[in-house]
């Protein structure tokens, strides 16, 4: 994986829709004191080589009902006959999963996931997860809190 090279502009127009994506292109280049055709290119350029991945909004899970996130390490077991990286990609098709991240260290893969409860919590690990081929062993891990949840990556570390 190449990192791709990033001028000061855009950087800016970056750190400028990580804060809002819903502002206009007139206002971010009136911030970053860039003339809009310029601004319009740049957004268009980093969105083409996949460095603007989507646009999203970010939801209040709590508000809308989803008020237990847990995490859950999981133990991968070849006697499935199929690797790692397909396990992963079948969880993450299920509709709980936020994250998937195959990992290092005594357990194989994290998931991140949200529920309405903890019987959800105990459905969805019961009958969905550890009934899919692959998946040998799981420990699950209640968040009491949450103190940061972001999506936002420190740009000024590639100034």
């Amino acid at each position: 994986m190449v990192a791709v090279s990033l001028d000061h502009k855009d950087l800016r127009i970056l750190e400028e829709l990580q804060r809002n994506a819903k502002q206009s292109i007139k206002e971010i280049a009136r911030k970053i004191g860039s003339p809009i055709t310029t601004v319009h290119s740049k957004i268009k350029k980093m969105e083409k080589i996949g460095i603007i991945k989507n646009y999203r909004a970010i939801l209040d899970a709590n508000k809308l009902g989803y008020s237990t996130l847990a995490f859950i390490f999981v133990a991968f077991s070849r006697e499935a006959g199929i690797s790692q990286r397909v396990l992963a990609k079948r969880i993450s098709e299920l509709s709980e999963v936020q994250e998937v991240h195959i990992i290092t260290g005594d357990w194989d893969i994290l998931l991140k996931v949200r529920v309405r409860n903890v019987e959800e919590l105990a459905e969805f690990v019961v009958d969905k997860l550890r009934s899919i081929p692959g998946v040998e062993k799981t420990l699950t891990c209640v968040a009491l809190e949450t103190e940061k949840e972001t999506t936002y990556i420190d740009l000024r570390k590639l100034h």
